[in-house]
């Protein structure tokens, strides 16, 4: 992760790690008996692993998910050694023998991962843990119905391996009275009672919000634990964790009838004030908030006008007393009352995308942990 200044920088952005922790206690508090993971996978949505895995750790996290191999490999270092580190994409062809130099547990999701996983183990000697996805109706990764089968008829396939859950992923979590929640967890119910010695893991966020029905052995968190609402249509019970300031480089007075911005698909109805922040796209400040992006000033809005540019955005700024303003201002683009589903409702976007895109040349302050 690049490290800034916050005096050489066009923004500053601040990640909560006690909030983080907050939101994985409060989830972990639902789930009961249940564990509750961390997914840090995408460098924690964006917010930097290295940082965020050990202060879940700190709080007693003791399960955690990326989707990469080297992924893994980077953070492994950074966890106690007795933290679990899974891989959701499973060993790549060829390097099963990385996850036990590194002390990694793939998740196997085909055919030829467990066969491969199970080679390794016979090659090794030793019993070699994972865990095992199917798909229970997302078809995206896991083993379909069929290939579950021939598991279940040859259970020699799975010679050496030491399955630690059986898991699988839901597709329409956030939405409550989605009726793919239930035929989900009766087809997961039902491939769970051909292993009846292991654990189930079903529930992402949202589906800890499902109820007791859904929470199995061990949960797997992630959106919800860096502050983005879990449920549709609901309050949000997460704590907010980012908050993304952008400096004033210039401010300007523009007459009537001005155009701003690229392509002037802007332009004004009468005088404005028009302040430019070093804010762009390339710091995933998406190019889709043009024109309807948001800024904010002590609680007083600030509509982003004309197109989002590489490096900057430009606000109307109308609002605000004349030298409320100057060289070097903050203003708030993510903040605790205008949120990531926020700006990503604006976007047309998820929050996930609105983390995962933040900048590499912000200077980043991090709370706590």
């Amino acid at each position: 992760m690049n490290h800034h200044r916050p005096d050489h920088s066009g923004a500053l952005l601040s990640i909560d790690l006690d909030a983080i922790c907050a939101n994985w206690r409060l989830l972990k508090e639902m789930l009961g008996q249940a564990d509750c993971a961390a997914v840090v996978k995408a460098d924690a949505y964006g917010l930097d692993a290295s940082r965020v895995a050990p202060a879940l750790a700190r709080a007693g996290c003791g399960h955690f998910f990326v989707a990469h191999l080297d992924e893994a490999i980077a953070l492994r270092p950074h966890l106690p050694a007795a933290a679990r580190l899974y891989v959701l994409h499973g060993a790549p062809p060829g390097v099963e023998a990385e996850f036990l130099a590194h002390d990694l547990i793939p998740v196997l999701n085909c055919l030829p991962q467990v066969d491969a996983w199970s080679r390794l183990a016979r090659t090794t000697a030793r019993a070699l843990p994972a865990l095992l996805q199917v798909d229970t109706g997302m078809a995206r990764l896991g083993l379909a119905a069929s290939e579950l089968a021939a598991i279940v008829a040859d259970p020699g396939r799975l010679h050496g391996i030491e399955l630690r859950y059986l898991m699988s992923h839901l597709a329409c979590a956030e939405a409550q009275d989605n009726p793919s929640n239930a035929l989900q967890l009766e087809r997961f119910r039902a491939a769970l009672a051909a292993f009846p010695q292991i654990s189930g893991s079903f529930a992402n966020s949202s589906g800890i919000f499902l109820g007791r029905d859904y929470h199995f052995g061990l949960a797997r968190p992630g959106a919800a634990l860096y502050g983005v609402a879990p449920v549709a249509g609901a309050a949000n019970p997460m704590r907010a964790v980012i908050r993304l300031q952008g400096k004033v480089i210039q401010t300007r007075r523009i007459e009537a009838g001005s155009g701003v911005g690229y392509g002037l698909s802007w332009r004004t109805a009468q005088a404005s004030r028009i302040a430019t922040v070093a804010v762009g796209y390339a710091d995933g400040y998406l190019r889709s908030l043009s024109n309807r992006g948001l800024a904010r000033v002590d609680g007083i809005e600030l509509p982003l006008v004309g197109k989002v540019s590489m490096d900057t955005i430009t606000l109307d700024v109308s609002a605000l007393p004349a030298d409320a303003l100057q060289t070097g201002s903050l203003v708030d683009l993510i903040d605790a009352s205008h949120g990531v589903d926020a700006v990503a409702e604006r976007t047309g976007t998820i929050a996930y995308e609105i983390l995962t895109s933040l900048g590499a040349r912000y200077a980043r302050h991090y709370i706590g942990g």
